[in-house]
């Protein structure tokens, strides 16, 4: 409790120095020197009672889908503080030549626009135009090349959906995958943009030789966990919920539910629906949507894992951040015999931005280590 207390009053801080910048940096950006105190001005109440009100609100759950309002916001103040600062940094440079900012009004005003229209370009580029990663891995045991395509977080919804999905299918079919591994967060909540803009017939057609496998995410699990898990196989794709697999005789893939579910069951007891014999000689994909049950994966002999949840922080400094948090935030890494995979997801959460992070597909090659 004390933990979570500690958390809100410091981003309940943070919030209160956005708003101050953002309304020093309105004031610079209009050339309006106000002549009272700040506390005495109308224009400065009105900004923190309304952000401030936005944001309890939309955490309180009385306006709908508030907190999408609330994101856009803090994304906004956030990258007015980043302006903010390049904007500081400029000054601090150009006046080794003795040159003033204070000297061009317009030209200085015109640098602060481009960069804060900036950072919104190319934080949409960097949500919608995915960059295809690829991974090479040996494992111990007897395995023909395999290559598996990861996409995590797809939070289909209004922002992102049919379009995506269709070339999601286009980057699977050119990388020539084997299989296909969706851990979690497959939809945006609730499945009413799902079928408002008809994407039924685009996630139907995500296929690979060996197999659609996906697990569900938090976000799946916030609402419609049924109706989701039903659409999910209704479209073809294996939905794994706390259950194991053999695929072909060639390897063993498992789905763990997310930690959303409070029925998650234990990784050795889904294991145990599959011989031993298959467990020692096969090897074992895992899905599990957060990356903070690595250890115990690895324990029961594991070979891979695929993970997301954490978009490798979306907006920087969450990617900074997120690395205190999890054993892996992004990328690669082994524990004893995993190798473990954390991709940035091929979505994104809440506003269409992605700053210190990009949209993804992983590919992942593996092999035997005596091929």
């Amino acid at each position: 409790m004390l933990r979570y207390v500690i958390t809100f009053s410091l981003v309940l801080i943070v919030l209160q120095l956005l708003i101050f910048i953002w309304v020093k940096a309105f004031d610079w950006l209009m050339m309006n020197k106000p002549v009272v105190a700040q506390y005495k001005r109308k224009f400065v109440w009105i900004n923190y009672l309304v952000i401030n009100g936005l944001i309890v609100f939309s955490l309180l759950r009385v306006i709908p889908n508030g907190f999408r309002y609330s994101a856009l916001l803090l994304t906004a103040l956030w990258y007015v503080t980043l302006t903010t600062i390049v904007l500081y940094l400029i000054k601090k440079v150009i006046s080794i030549w003795q040159v003033k900012f204070t000297d061009y009004p317009l030209l200085s005003r015109g640098i602060a626009l481009i960069i804060l229209f900036g950072l919104f370009g190319v934080s949409v580029y960097q949500a919608y135009v995915p960059q295809v990663t690829h991974y090479a891995v040996k494992i111990d045991k007897q395995i023909a090349p395999l290559r598996i395509g990861v996409a995590s977080d797809l939070h289909l919804g209004r922002l992102f959906g049919a379009k995506q999905l269709e070339k999601l299918q286009q980057i699977f079919a050119q990388e020539n995958v084997d299989m296909v591994l969706l851990p979690g967060d497959i939809i945006d909540d609730n499945l009413e943009a799902y079928f408002a803009e008809n994407m039924q017939p685009y996630f139907a057609k995500l296929s690979a030789p060996l197999g659609v496998y996906a697990t569900l995410g938090n976000h799946d699990f916030f609402q419609q966990p049924a109706q989701i898990a039903n659409e999910i196989r209704r479209e073809g794709t294996y939905l794994l919920t706390d259950q194991a697999v053999v695929v072909s005789d060639r390897v063993i893939v498992v789905g763990r539910n997310d930690e959303m579910d409070r029925q998650r069951q234990p990784i050795e007891k889904i294991l145990s629906t599959i011989s031993m014999n298959e467990r020692k000689t096969l090897p074992i994909l895992l899905l599990d949507h957060r990356p903070a049950s690595i250890e115990e994966n690895a324990r029961v002999g594991a070979d891979i894992q695929v993970s997301g949840h954490v978009h490798n922080g979306q907006i920087f400094p969450g990617n900074l951040i997120a690395k205190f948090v999890y054993p892996l935030s992004y990328g690669y890494q082994q524990f004893a015999q995993m190798h473990t995979f954390v991709t940035s997801g091929y979505g994104f959460w809440g506003v269409p931005f992605r700053l210190g992070s990009r949209s993804e597909v992983m590919i992942i090659d593996i092999s035997s280590k005596e091929n």
